[in-house]
């Protein structure tokens, strides 16, 4: 860990406040982030159709050869309470970054500037893995999950009824936006465990001896985060396992670079006296 210098001590104290004006910096921060929230939410609800038929393109495209086929809603308000959902998941992916600056602008005075250099990367990270997460899901496990699921359709015949899908608008949306959800988040960890790492709360070291059961937890968050089939569950775990051991080098670049700046230190010091 560096350690801070006089001038980081002063900066430091020099921002220092009252509990009362922090609380009062939250409660403005946590408005202006509601406030873009409800923007966003605006924006995206004016153009929650033009959202809804990109999120049900891989459906769409795995059902071209068939344009009789077709997304039903059973309710009557199904199809505007759709909508709202599709404009506020739009809101949280588009006021992300602007909620993100605001937590950042919170809790930054509080850090050593060799801190902030340390987290900026990671606030930089954070969304670009979330967005890669979300790439992920619709352009490779949606069509892959949606033909292993079409492929159980039947024709029928022979006194036999056939079965033909016909998807709940609600229900497929929220099963998109469920799964961009959860592998945006699960993408992120690289980014915590390289953080965790270079703050030195894991090594590299710990990380590998506890890879089996990295691997179980793995698999155990692929099926719950998954529809029920093995394709999606391994379709989630692959990347995982990937990303886990890119964090281990990750971790292990972060341990070294820290060991050479430490033997610099003890040099200079030593140099000195």
């Amino acid at each position: 860990m560096v350690s801070p210098t006089p001038e980081d001590e002063a900066e430091l104290d020099a921002s220092k406040a009252p509990l009362l004006e922090h609380l009062v910096e939250l409660r403005n921060r946590l408005i202006w982030s509601m406030a873009a929230f409800f923007i966003a939410f605006l924006f995206c609800f004016f153009f929650a159709q033009q959202i809804y038929e990109f999120l049900a393109q891989p459906l769409a495209n795995a059902l071209s050869d068939q344009p009789d086929r077709r997304m039903i809603a059973t309710a009557l308000q199904e199809t505007f309470l759709t909508y709202v959902k599709v404009g506020a998941f739009g809101a949280l992916c588009l006021a992300f970054p602007f909620m993100a600056g605001q937590l950042w602008l919170f809790i930054a005075p509080g850090l050593y500037r060799h801190e902030k250099r340390a987290f900026l990367p990671f606030l930089v990270a954070t969304p670009v893995m979330f967005i890669a997460g979300a790439s992920f899901v619709y352009y490779v496990l949606m069509p892959m999950a949606i033909h292993f699921f079409l492929g159980f359709e039947t024709a029928g015949g022979g006194g036999a009824l056939p079965i033909q899908v016909e998807a709940r608008v609600s229900e497929y949306l929220g099963l998109v936006m469920t799964l961009i959800f959860a592998f945006g988040m699960c993408f992120q960890l690289p980014v915590l465990l390289t953080l965790l790492g270079r703050v030195g709360i894991v090594s590299s070291a710990g990380l590998v001896g506890a890879r089996r059961y990295a691997i179980v937890g793995v698999f155990v968050l692929a099926a719950v985060v998954t529809p029920p089939d093995v394709i999606s569950q391994l379709t989630l775990a692959a990347p995982l396992l990937i990303l886990y051991e890119a964090s281990v080098l990750l971790v292990r670049l972060f341990e070294r670079k820290r060991a050479r700046e430490e033997a610099a230190t003890a040099s200079t010091t030593v140099a000195r006296t």
